[in-house]
């Protein structure tokens, strides 16, 4: 007797958490994932809540939801645990067992459960050395758990009883701290004993104090003063609680930290280490009081996303003695993080490391990271073998130059410790092709190394800023590769509020001074765009309605903001802009200058803006909304195609920038015009030799165009050119990320002596969308991929490629492979949703759920050969 498999339900969550302790949500959506035999469909599901108060359990809900699923219960009460199950019945009657359960617990959710106070040193305000504090306390009755809610002005560490609490690094992280400081909670049970416990501090500058930005930076954007906002509640087995807070009772102290700068590095002198400073016991009595500084605590918020962690690391690959005092190491990729070193040496003797990306003339190259100086110094203790990490800073380097090296072998006593926002990996993508593979790789090295809190431009120089318009294209790279869904929702709220009130959105968020370039902030775009484009990019790849319904104001102030300055005619024809930045035509001096008109791209936007707030509008169920923004997106296209289309169907700027954006923009009039309009864009291609032709605003958009009007092959051996400008040309040079410019390397191998020259920028790098949905041919044709579309467009010579999603139902991929007589795909569909393929020659196969191999004959006989590389 046989019996069918029953549907296996996974541990569910909750938000977009990766660990749901200490959450902001009292009514966090719930989503689980399914593993089910082909073709079982879910007709039902069940919650079961359980707390302090004992199971509750849903009825049996009918539908087929299981992402995003709004909250069973009651809204939970700060501090409250609760543990989650799901399971779900079948079409056919089947009734999964109980999933396992997801334990959950809330943070301080109001204002009035902080009792703790911002405390910091009563030192001068000339005394800029990163503090220490501390505060002994009883622990009587044995304890059943203890949570620490904490955060700072500036960065912190915590340490209890001589023990650090927790891995986060650069905590609290980047927000816009005057409205918004988010703070974290700690699972501290095991930390303490009976009797005297210590909890102690550091304290750094961090962005909250520390030079930021371009043209010599500034300090104390947000404050003179580092605080430290700690409280530790404990909850005895007996049922009392105790509750230690920051308070006047706190003492401080200067530590081994001298100084510590996100662009500057970190210097720490072992010899004025205090052991046992953060241990009961220590004697404090040498130490400074501590004052209490203004924080609303209605400003402190639960994080939505993971915390920045070292992720990696990474060994040297190469180590070359420059001279007698001077390591050259090179760890073979650039990266974003900071280096540990192991050295032995007297008391005073100091050890320098400085970060480069590149090397020129066998010497880092550091000119291009302008002001940033980027080195870390380490005073010896003199006690045998110490090792050494800054922690309050992050460089982004591929070569660390060491002078003062006192350690043994250089290979296993220095390593590079990588660190970004530790986000869940959740795309792959793999072909035949091993430079396109390396490509790939890049991006997600970039991408790595640019969210690190927040989506900044690049990681090393003088800069590391929020920039708009980098992340407006990258979103839907970046929503692939990882679940950034939580850490960019955080971001998208700084940039609503710090939107300004007639609806113009800063350049980069947080917004600091810039120069009268960017401030104060103009409308500009395809960067004020982030607001609609990249909710929408999000709730593509999640489903997530509720982002979008928490950025529509945002959204709706901006495009009401372009409808006043375009006026009755429709067109964005006017004001500042950055046009198709970084085109490589465009003179050095003047980045925005392409060849593209600055005002078709404006206009272009401003119909592709309004059409996403109607999309928009129309999911929240805005009726009226809707139709409003679709009656503007309608007439500012016909302002568009009057304007810019010409009538033989040639565009005013006869540029590739300006086909594809219209063809991606669907803003041309008929299937006629868009064939006239790709052929062309094929054309300019081919002219230029195959070399990319596009910046910022182009470059993302060139290839899917190509694609999308028949022109595949084109398309292909634009993404395989190696001369410069390209997408190959970089891995000439050895790069091992995206660069800002085409020729951040000179073809000689010089550094482009520009002084916006980064080596590490993922805009560029969006064409690892078109990898994803095109080559490998995986797309969501609905949002979240409850809906899935496969299909591969095989060209350029690539015999087999293949791609991977971890999707909000599960795992979905394809590879796909051709043979002398057809094309085989193998396909993987998450029980929950619906796919299709759809083959080179437009015929359609519905695919089951599971794992599936297809089989398509093609008229071809043998393999496609490469395209002919261009001299």
């Amino acid at each position: 007797m046989s019996h069918e498999p029953t549907p296996v339900v996974a541990e569910p969550t909750a938000e977009h958490h990766r660990e749901p302790l200490g959450i902001g949500e009292p009514a966090p959506r719930i989503s689980w994932k399914t593993t089910a035999p082909p073709g079982w469909t879910q007709q039902a599901y069940q919650l079961e809540v359980t707390g302090a108060d004992g199971a509750h359990r849903t009825d049996w809900a009918a539908g087929e939801d299981s992402v995003l699923v709004d909250w069973p219960y009651r809204p939970l009460a700060s501090r409250e645990r609760s543990a989650v199950r799901v399971r779900v019945r079948g079409a056919d009657g089947t009734t999964s067992d109980w999933s396992p359960a997801l334990y959950l617990e809330t943070g301080l959710l109001e204002p009035a459960d902080w009792t703790a106070h911002a405390i910091s040193p009563q030192w001068p305000d000339n005394d800029r050395r990163p503090p220490m504090l501390r505060k002994e306390f009883p622990v009587g009755a044995q304890v059943e758990r203890a949570r620490l809610y904490v955060t700072a002005h500036g960065l912190y560490e915590i340490e209890i009883n001589g023990r650090r609490v927790g891995d986060h690094t650069l905590a609290p992280g980047w927000t816009s701290y005057d409205h918004r400081l988010r703070y974290q909670t700690h699972d501290v049970t095991e930390h303490l004993r009976d009797g005297d416990n210590t909890i102690g501090a550091w304290l750094a500058d961090g962005w909250y104090r520390g030079r930021l930005g371009f043209h010599g930076g500034h300090s104390h954007l947000y404050g003179d003063r580092l605080a430290l906002i700690a409280q530790l509640e404990i909850v005895h087995r007996d049922g009392t609680r105790t509750t230690i807070g920051t308070d006047t009772s706190w003492r401080a102290a200067h530590g081994p930290i001298v100084s510590s700068g996100l662009l500057d590095g970190e210097t720490y002198d072992g010899r004025e280490e205090q052991p046992g400073w953060s241990s009961p016991g220590f004697d404090d009595s040498g130490w400074s009081p501590v004052d209490i500084v203004p924080r609303d605590p209605a400003t402190l918020v639960a994080p939505t996303g993971p915390p920045v962690r070292c992720t990696e690391e990474m060994a040297p690959a190469r180590v070359t003695a420059l001279d007698a005092d001077r390591l050259l190491v090179d760890f073979g990729q650039n990266l974003v993080g900071r280096v540990r070193i192991t050295v032995t040496g007297p008391a005073g003797h100091t050890v320098v490391i400085r970060h480069a990306e590149v090397l020129q003339d066998g010497e880092l190259c550091v000119r291009p990271l302008r002001d940033a100086l980027s080195t870390d110094r380490y005073v010896l203790r003199g006690e045998g073998r110490e090792t050494w990490e800054p922690r309050f800073t992050v460089h982004g380097f591929r070569y660390a130059e060491i002078t003062g090296w006192r350690g043994a072998d250089p290979h296993h006593d220095i390593t590079a410790r990588v660190h970004h926002t530790d986000m869940a990996r959740t795309g792959w993508f793999e072909c035949s092709d091993d430079q396109v593979n390396r490509l790939h790789e890049n991006v997600v090295w970039s991408l790595r190394g640019n969210f690190v809190d927040l989506p900044t431009d690049c990681p090393q120089r003088d800069e590391r800023l929020g920039w708009t318009g980098d992340i407006q294209v990258f979103a839907p790279t970046a929503a692939f590769l990882y679940d950034c869904h939580g850490m960019l929702a955080s971001w998208l709220r700084d940039v609503a509020v710090e939107q300004h009130d007639d609806g113009t959105v800063p350049w980069y968020v947080p917004a600091i001074p810039g120069g009268p370039q960017w401030t104060p902030a103009r409308p500009g775009a395809g960067w004020g765009d982030v607001v609609t484009l990249t909710p929408w990019a999000l709730y593509q790849d999640s489903g997530d309605t509720g982002l979008l319904a928490a950025q529509y104001d945002s959204a709706r102030r901006w495009v009401d903001l372009i409808t006043e300055l375009a006026g009755p005619s429709g067109l964005w024809n006017d004001g500042y802009q950055l046009g198709d930045w970084l085109d490589p035509a465009a003179p050095p001096e003047d980045p925005g200058a392409g060849r593209t008109d600055r005002h078709l791209i404006a206009t272009a936007y401003y119909a592709w803006s309004a059409r996403h707030t109607a999309w928009i509008a129309g999911v929240l169920g805005l009726d009226e909304d809707r139709h409003h923004y679709e009656k503007l997106a309608h007439r500012v296209r016909q302002a568009f195609l009057d304007t810019y289309v010409l009538p033989s169907g040639r565009m005013t700027s006869d540029t590739q920038t300006a086909y594809a954006v219209a063809l991606q923009f669907d803003l041309l009039p008929d299937p006629a015009a868009r064939t006239i309009a790709g052929d062309r864009l094929a054309e300019l291609v081919a002219e230029g030799r195959h070399t990319i032709q596009t910046g910022f605003i182009g470059t993302p958009l060139v290839t899917p165009a190509l694609s999308a009007t028949q022109h595949v092959d084109t398309a292909y051996t634009l993404l395989l050119q190696q001369e410069c400008p390209s997408w190959l040309y970089a891995l000439k040079h050895d790069a091992t990320t995206i660069w800002e410019r085409w020729d951040s390397m000179l073809p000689d191998g010089t550094v482009n002596p520009g002084d916006m020259t980064s080596f590490n920028h993922y805009a560029l790098g969006a064409v690892a969308q078109w990898l994803h949905t095109t080559v490998a041919g995986l797309t969501a044709a609905s949002p979240g991929y409850r809906d899935i579309l496969f299909r591969p467009r095989p060209g350029g010579g690539i015999t087999w490629a293949g791609a991977a999603h971890e999707s909000p139902y599960g795992r979905v991929a394809i590879r796909w492979e051709l043979h002398a007589l057809g094309m085989e795909v193998h396909t993987t569909v998450p029980t929950g949703t619906t796919a299709q393929i759809e083959w080179p020659d437009g015929g359609v196969t519905t695919l089951a759920t599971g794992t599936t191999t297809s089989w398509r004959p093609e008229r071809h006989t043998e393999l496609p050969t490469p395209p002919a590389p261009h001299d």
